[in-house]
């Protein structure tokens, strides 16, 4: 006996009860799907008419509703057991699956990680002026390369170099898209197809496994590795300069430390040497820092404006780490040097533009107030936020907490120790404060289930597993409001 079937494509088939569906001929992609399921889906169009999805095809438009629309009932098509709604609530699950498709996969999170430069949410949380900056930027058509005064063609560089060379001494600067890529174009402009000289101790691994011998492989200069693991000496330079040599180089170990018996050459004896041979002496600082990070209460990192002093030709560092800005790799140091490396072809390929620049400029403009910087920089705020602060907290919204969480988790705060991260100071721990969360039975995988359930928070909450406990640092918690509001849907 025959029976007329649907296939998922739309066509509609007859095929004998005793046939077998493999003996039936189908087009890529066709389901057989009784007919008679499908009686209960409306057509797209009779869906589209609806008045429910009048709201939705304003907001999203026809074409993209009417794709949400053939993807429900495709859905429904390829189950026909499941029950099919009503239509209206059919129109609901458009409007759901419109929802989901607008949404950015770049969402908003509350980092409460205990690190403050979290690398994978993003580093730096920008200043409101940079936000502004960076908005105005996108908004309208700015000066980027245009010389207001002269009416003629200008240099995007200019709207940060003065800036630059005020807060660090340098006498040029030029900008990248972050600062791997300063170190490659610094190397790629000074020293291609030739030497240059690096202690053993400094060849640093950074995230991702992007490594500096492989940065220097990829600007096709060749490394020179001089001392040992643990100590380098000023000899060790001095010995390894040849015909072939183009610079010397010191590398932060930002991420990293070597203690014990160990030694390294300061910046002014590095100098001293290549400048008797007529070599540029470059440094890569990773993070780097504009201001004395002891006057803030934090642990020591390199000044920039102290390298420049120490004779250092050629400086690199990050600008999204504990500068506090956006994502770029600046370069400052002497005038010549500056110039061969913006004529470079890949300074162009790593350029950055306007809007960068304009959150970069607003956080510079931050440091001409540098008694206002723990204000007006969150990620400085974070870093130097009171413990007193952070005990305050806790007891306003652990009490919430735990009521969200019921009967079957203990809540309590507990001492706790952040981060800079993203290299910043690496072993150097933040006094914190944390709510910790404890299962009162046998934890299992309760822990693992319950980050989960507060990452699928509308606002997802990331804390960390220690100590059998998951725990929310507080240092980078400041929107109370906003966390508390959605602790119901836990």
């Amino acid at each position: 006996m025959a029976q007329e079937c649907l296939t998922s494509q739309g066509r509609i088939v007859e095929f004998a009860a005793a046939v077998r569906p493999f003996d039936f001929a189908l087009a890529p992609g066709d389901e057989i799907v009784p007919k008679a399921a499908m009686r209960r889906l409306p057509s797209v169009d009779a869906l589209l008419r609806l008045p429910e999805l009048a709201a939705a095809r304003a907001e999203h438009g026809h074409a993209a509703t009417a794709q949400a629309v053939r993807t429900v009932l495709a859905g429904y098509r390829a189950d026909p057991a499941c029950d099919v709604p009503d239509p209206a609530g059919l129109a609901s699950k458009v409007c759901e699956e419109l929802a989901s498709r607008a949404q950015s996969s770049l969402r908003r999170v509350f980092n409460l990680t205990g690190t403050v430069l979290h690398t994978n949410l993003g580093r730096a949380v920008l200043s409101e002026a940079a936000v502004a900056a960076a908005d105005l930027a996108m908004r309208a058509p700015c000066a980027l390369e245009f010389d207001l005064a002269g009416g003629s063609r200008g240099d995007r560089d200019t709207v940060v170099e003065g800036l630059l060379c005020e807060l660090t001494g340098a006498e040029a600067a030029t900008v990248v898209n972050n600062n791997a890529a300063a170190v490659l174009l610094v190397l790629a402009a000074l020293a291609a197809r030739r030497e240059v000289v690096v202690s053993r101790g400094e060849l640093v691994e950074i995230g991702g496994a992007f490594r500096i011998p492989d940065v220097m492989r990829a600007a096709n200069v060749r490394l020179v590795e001089v001392g040992t693991t643990n100590r380098t000496h000023a000899r060790d330079f001095e010995q390894a300069i040849g015909p072939r040599t183009a610079a010397l180089m010191k590398v932060h170990a930002s991420n990293y430390r070597i203690s014990g018996f160990t030694a390294e050459v300061a910046q002014a004896e590095v100098a001293a040497i290549a400048h008797a041979h007529d070599l540029p002496f470059i440094e890569d600082l990773g993070a780097g820092s504009l201001i004395d990070m002891t006057e803030l209460g934090l642990p020591k990192e390199p000044v920039v404006r102290d390298c420049i002093a120490a004779g250092v030709d050629v400086v690199t560092f990050s600008s999204d780490k504990l500068l506090g800005g956006p994502q770029a790799g600046l370069i400052v140091g002497r005038k010549d040097l500056i110039a061969r490396i913006r004529r470079h072809p890949l300074k162009r390929a790593l350029r950055v533009g306007k809007i960068t620049l304009a959150a970069l400029e607003a956080t510079l403009l931050a440091y001409r107030k540098p008694d206002l910087l723990a204000r007006d920089l969150p990620a400085l705020r974070a870093l130097t936020r009171p413990l007193e602060e952070m005990e305050a907290l806790g007891q306003r919204i652990g009490p919430c907490l735990a009521a969200a969480l019921g009967e079957d988790w203990k809540v309590r705060t507990v001492t706790s120790t952040a981060q800079a991260g993203s290299g910043s100071l690496p072993d150097r721990a933040i006094p914190s404060l944390a709510l910790a969360m404890r299962p009162q039975g046998k934890p299992g995988r309760a822990l693992e289930k319950l980050a989960a359930r507060f990452r699928a928070l509308p606002v997802p909450v990331i804390g960390r597993i220690h100590d059998g406990a998951l725990l929310l640092d507080l240092r980078c918690l400041d929107d109370e409001a906003g966390f508390l509001e959605q602790l119901e849907l836990l």
